[in-house]
């Protein structure tokens, strides 16, 4: 396919609020660059992802994506979620369990004619070695190929940008490995914003460009993954990391 994605761009978000989840953040990421946001449950990772694909809405704050603003509180500006070129994969895929692989791809074609969305589909499901597979309802697929019909579909969005909520916490670590090499393939070939939200800091070490460390909505230190690890601004930063020389030494050998 030759426009999977929409032109890519910078995506920048500033959010503020005091309740009823406090937030306090100021991020961005350019095409071809992955950013990491770590930190502890609560800590408004995922609430900034669903502020950028436009499921939730803070009191304050702007977010722009590629020169048009989807959000901005103080102009009263908020583009519907169904508008925005976002590609999200949430950590339980939430695929359709009733519909097929490439039917669940389709229904993120909407803006296709119809009678060619079952071969875009089909399309993507290849790009993300599912051949063969495409028939197969989700609960016959193992967790990794149901990761990757969840990024299949995250595409047929044609996305500016990429979202991913704990995308390989379902899966064991060798379906892991083989996922993170997946996606650096990916990346090679679209180069859009990527913001990835885990837990896991061989995560953030082998695909990462920078990273944002988030307590209680704040952003408590951001930049280079090997700056972050290895001089962190605080001990509270340290401790969230729970920074081991192993996880530092990494940084010399990320993927």
């Amino acid at each position: 396919m030759d426009n999977d994605v929409a032109e890519p761009g910078v995506v920048t978000v500033r959010l503020n609020q005091k309740s009823p989840i406090p937030l306090d953040a100021e991020l961005s990421v350019a095409a071809g660059e992955i950013l990491a946001l770590v930190g502890p449950s609560g800590s408004g990772k995922t609430t900034t992802l669903r502020t950028i694909a436009g499921l939730y809405r803070p009191n304050g704050g702007r977010v722009m994506c590629n020169g048009s603003v989807w959000f901005d509180s103080e102009s009263d500006i908020w583009v519907p979620a169904r508008q925005r070129r976002v590609g999200m994969v949430l950590q339980s895929y939430a695929l359709f369990p009733h519909l097929s692989a490439v039917e669940n791809v389709m229904e993120a074609l909407s803006d296709s004619p119809a009678e060619a969305r079952r071969a875009e589909a089909a399309a993507l499901l290849s790009r993300m070695h599912l051949d063969g597979l495409a028939d197969r309802r989700p609960a016959s697929l193992s967790g990794g190929q149901q990761q990757r019909v969840a990024v299949a579909r995250a595409l047929a969005r044609r996305p500016e940008v990429l979202l991913l909520d704990e995308p390989f916490s379902a899966v064991d670590r060798v379906t892991r490995r083989r996922l993170r090499a997946e996606l650096v393939e990916l990346r090679r070939e679209l180069p859009m914003p990527v913001i990835l939200v885990t837990h896991d800091l061989d995560d953030v070490v082998r695909l990462a460009d920078r990273m944002c460390v988030m307590h209680a909505g704040r952003i408590l230190q951001a930049g280079t993954v090997e700056d972050v690890m290895a001089r962190p601004d605080s001990a509270t930063v340290a401790e969230l990391l729970d920074l081991e020389g192993d996880h530092v030494s990494a940084t010399a050998s990320r993927n």
